[in-house]
C-alpha cells in the first residue's frame, strides 16, 4: 500500500516542478542533463521502460520500444503512455523494465526510499536504474541559502549526496556503477557555458548543478549444488585409501557371498 502524499498534493507538486523546468534556468539543466544522459541511453536496447519525474521526456533517444512517464493524477498525463499512480506503488510487473529514469523527485517525496524500492522491484535483471539529483557542492547550492528559497523548486526538499544514495541502494541490492556530474557554470550564470561544460564533464568534476547515476543490481553469487556421491566414514589417509563408497562395499559384499556359494 502506498504511503506517498495525495494525488491533490503530488499534482501540486508536479505542477511546480513543471513551472520551473519551464523557465529559461530549467532549461539550461534540463538540456545539460539530456546531453549527460545521451551516450548511456544510446546503450540500453530492451521493451519497456519508465521515466519518473516533473520535466519533460529526457530518455527519448534510447532505443527501448515502449516509453512510459508518470503522471500521479489523470489531468498531468501527457500522452497515452502515461501510468497513473503513487511513486511508490507502480502497477508493472517485476522485473518487466530494461531502463528506469528518476529525474529529481527523491529530493522532493516525503518517503523516497519507497520510490526506490519500487524502481528496483520492477527493472529486469539486467536493467539499469538512472538517478537525476541536485549536486550539494555545486553553484546552485550556493543560492540555497537565501531565506524562503527552500520551499520553492528547485530548492526544495533535501538534496541527497551519492554516497547517501548509494547506502539507500544497497538495502535493495543494486550498487552504483558510475556518477556524472552536468551542469556546469559560474554562480549566478546559466549552465550554458560550452567550455565549461566540457572541461567540467571531461574531468568529472562534483562542481555541476546535477549528478547522474548509474545503478544496477548487484551480480549474485552462483549456488554450486553439492556432490551426491556419499561416504561410509570420513576421507583419511594421505592417498584416499581410507576412503570406501557405499557402492563399492555393496558389491564387494555381492561377491563374497557368490564366492561361498560356489
Amino acid at each position: 500500500m502506498s504511503t506517498s502524499s495525495s494525488p491533490t498534493e503530488l499534482a501540486r507538486l508536479v505542477r511546480d516542478g513543471r513551472r520551473y523546468w519551464a523557465t529559461p534556468p530549467g532549461r539550461a539543466v534540463w538540456q545539460a542533463e539530456r546531453a549527460c544522459l545521451g551516450p548511456v541511453c544510446e546503450r540500453v536496447f530492451g521493451a519497456h521502460s519508465l521515466e519518473i519525474g516533473m520535466t519533460a521526456n529526457l530518455a527519448d533517444m534510447c532505443p527501448v520500444r515502449h516509453a512510459m512517464r508518470w503522471a500521479p493524477t489523470r489531468e498531468l498525463a501527457e500522452h497515452a503512455s502515461t501510468l497513473v499512480c503513487p511513486p511508490d506503488a507502480l502497477p508493472l510487473g517485476d522485473d518487466s523494465l530494461s531502463l528506469v529514469v528518476i529525474h529529481h523527485l527523491l529530493e522532493v517525496l516525503p518517503d523516497p526510499h519507497h520510490l526506490l524500492q519500487e524502481a528496483a522491484r520492477v527493472i529486469a535483471e539486467d536493467g539499469r536504474l538512472i538517478i537525476f539529483g541536485w549536486a550539494p557542492l555545486g553553484p546552485g547550492a550556493i543560492s540555497r541559502v537565501w531565506p524562503g528559497r527552500r520551499t520553492h523548486i528547485p530548492w526544495r526538499g533535501r538534496w541527497l549526496t551519492p554516497g547517501r544514495l548509494n547506502d539507500w541502494l544497497a538495502f535493495v541490492d543494486y550498487e552504483i556503477e558510475r556518477v556524472d556530474y552536468c551542469g556546469f557554470h559560474l554562480p549566478g550564470r546559466q549552465p550554458r557555458n560550452a567550455m565549461l561544460e566540457t572541461l567540467g564533464r571531461q574531468h568529472n568534476l562534483p562542481l555541476g548543478d546535477s549528478y547522474m547515476i548509474h545503478a544496477h543490481r548487484k551480480p549474485r553469487l552462483a549456488q554450486t549444488q553439492g556432490s551426491r556421491m556419499t561416504f561410509s566414514r570420513p576421507l583419511a589417509g594421505t592417498a584416499l585409501g581410507g576412503a570406501t563408497r557405499l557402492a563399492a562395499q555393496h558389491q564387494e559384499n555381492q561377491t563374497e557371498r557368490m564366492t561361498e556359494g560356489d
